[in-house]
């Protein structure tokens, strides 16, 4: 089975309710989320194979009905993906910490996807648009070299998108700031 991740942004929240309940009758897609983001936009996050996420997405985008802000199919998705954007990830303990910040939820899935693809470090968390200004960071982990990469990776990316905020490496974190992550 291919995994993949699907996402529908609109303006507004009937519309992604709406478009909720069309992906879902639509095919086997499991939401990640769904719900209104900042600032007054509604943010559709589904998993499950390729074939699911391609039909799953049609039908949403059909029920958008001119409201539809952006949209992302990412097959082949790395599994830390999905329970990143749950916040769902446990980790014992930080080495480096890497952040990436982008003005775009899908772009910054897209980063996330290929920082972890580009090295060996554990993907945190990946917040999206709640009390974010409609930004979205992702936040990881693991030795500095591996994080610089993952970072430089996934920082380039959102670059040619137009849409870095910010890319930060801490070489050694506090280990009190750990909580603060997740």
């Amino acid at each position: 089975m291919r995994a993949a991740i699907g996402m529908v942004e609109t303006n507004s929240v009937g519309a992604g309710i709406e478009a909720t309940d069309a992906m879902l009758k639509r095919a086997n897609v499991e939401v990640i989320y769904s719900r209104p983001v900042c600032p007054g936009k509604y943010l559709v996050l589904i998993s499950g194979r390729v074939s699911d996420i391609e039909a799953s997405m049609q039908a949403g985008v059909e029920k958008t009905a001119g409201t539809l802000v952006d949209t992302l199919i990412l097959p082949n998705v790395h599994p830390s993906i999905a329970p990143a954007l749950k916040q769902a990830t446990s980790i014992d303990g930080l080495k480096a910490l890497g952040v990436l910040e982008s003005f775009s939820v899908a772009s910054l899935v897209v980063a996330a996807d290929m920082a972890v693809k580009a090295a060996a470090v554990i993907l945190i968390e990946i917040r999206t648009a709640i009390a974010l200004g409609g930004k979205a960071y992702c936040t990881l982990t693991g030795d500095e070299s591996s994080v610089q990469v993952a970072v430089k990776t996934g920082a380039e990316y959102l670059r040619s998108q137009g849409a870095l905020v910010s890319e930060i490496v801490i070489a050694r974190p506090h280990n009190e700031i750990l909580p603060f992550l997740l």
